[in-house]
Parts: structure tokens; C-alpha cells; sequence
């Protein structure tokens, strides 16, 4: 595996991520893998991801450039979004999106070059494949699992006026069009997470600063760099 043993940062684009924890990643050269809409951040920070993802249709059909341009060194787009969507990146490595549950929960695969498990979040994605890369620890930062708008497991629409949805107010200035995230359901993939990287002797940290993601042991994002 090429990060046998070696530990990762999976980076959400939550109100609570900050361009100094970037550079503080990027000075230690961690390996990480952002998604979506992180290249808003790029102009205050030194650091590129080392893996780009995104699953979300809607919103890669609207910014392919900025996609494109992003420098990481491998971009996992699922295949179907160049099959059914005509959306065409470069310097991708397309992968197979499959729909499996199991009591409720999505499966996870081990082998992603056959497929990856879609679920609620596209961070169960990375953990799929960082788990495939060998990795054995994983620390996610800016998943503040909190929005304004999200939909709860029977359905009704919550809205949380007090809360920020990502880092930047341009992030989604097109929201209307896009997805409400189903916070309930994408507990239950944290969950999934837990147990099957738990079964894979694979750790999981929540290093974000705050945030209402309680699924993982918590651990100061400053505590794992020594000076």
C-alpha cells in the first residue's frame, strides 16, 4: 500500500477550518484529502491537497475550471459524472460509485478500484480510500457536522439560523440548487465509519475545532505537531 502504516488529515469545508491549520499541514507534509469547493481557501494558504475528491453532480457541473486547476496529485471523480453528466476533469482517477447498505448503514469497500460505497458524506468516501492506502490513522479537521438548513431522519426540513454552513459565505452562494444535507443520516455514516475502520485497526480522531460531531474521540489538532 502506498501510505502503509502512515497517518492522514481528511479536511471538511466547515465554518470552523482556518487557512493557519492548513499551513501548519503543509509545513509537516502531512497527506490530506479535501473535497468540493476547498479552493476557495487557496489564495490564504501555502497548501494543496494531496488528494481532491468530489462525488456532488450539481455542484462539479458548475465550477469544472476550478476543479481542473487544482494541483493535487490525484483527483478521484466518480466515472459516471463524465458518463451521465458529459462533466470532463482532468488528471482523475475515475472510480465506481455503488449504493450498499447493510441494517441501514452504508458497507465499505477494500478494494476501491473496483468501487467506493456512496453514502450521506463525501468524507466516508476518503476514508474508504485512505483505509485502501494502507493508513492507519485518520484526523478529520473543519467537519463541524452542523448546518443551517439540513434534514433530519423523518424528513422535516431544520433550520438553525445560528449556524455557519462552510468556511466562506461564497462557498455556496448557489444553495438553492444544491443538496440539504440529511445530518441524521450522515451520523449513521460516521457511525458506519467507526465500526468498520474500528474492525480494520484503523483510528479515527475528530481534530476539529468544535463543531457537533461526537461519533469519534476527540483530539486537539495542536497537540499533534511538536514544535
Amino acid at each position: 500500500s502506498i501510505h502503509s502504516g502512515k497517518r492522514c488529515f481528511i479536511i471538511g469545508n466547515g465554518p470552523s477550518l482556518c487557512a493557519e491549520d492548513l499551513d501548519t499541514l503543509h509545513r509537516a507534509g502531512e497527506i490530506t484529502f479535501a473535497f468540493n469547493r476547498i479552493y476557495h481557501i487557496f489564495p490564504h494558504t501555502k497548501w494543496r491537497p494531496t488528494y481532491y475528491i468530489s462525488q456532488d453532480m450539481k455542484m462539479l457541473s458548475g465550477c469544472q475550471d476550478e476543479v481542473n486547476q487544482i494541483t493535487s496529485q490525484i483527483k478521484f471523480i466518480p466515472a459516471e459524472m463524465e458518463w451521465y453528466y458529459d462533466i470532463h476533469l482532468s488528471g482523475i482517477a475515475p472510480f465506481h460509485l455503488k449504493n450498499e447498505e447493510e441494517n441501514g448503514m452504508p458497507t465499505f469497500s477494500d478494494d476501491i478500484s473496483k468501487q467506493i460505497v456512496n453514502s450521506m458524506t463525501v468524507v466516508y468516501s476518503a476514508i474508504q480510500i485512505a483505509a485502501y492506502m494502507g493508513i492507519r490513522e485518520i484526523y478529520l479537521i473543519g467537519v463541524d457536522h452542523h448546518f443551517r438548513t439540513s434534514m433530519s431522519a423523518d424528513g422535516q426540513i431544520v433550520v438553525d439560523p445560528t449556524a455557519k454552513d462552510y468556511f466562506c459565505e461564497q462557498y455556496n452562494q448557489d444553495k438553492e440548487q444544491l443538496y440539504i444535507p440529511n445530518t441524521d443520516k450522515s451520523t449513521l455514516t460516521f457511525i458506519a465509519a467507526k465500526k468498520h475502520c474500528d474492525s480494520r485497526g484503523i483510528q479515527v480522531f475528530n481534530a476539529t475545532r468544535g463543531g457537533k460531531l461526537e461519533v469519534f474521540p476527540r483530539v486537539d489538532f495542536d497537540s499533534l505537531f511538536s514544535e
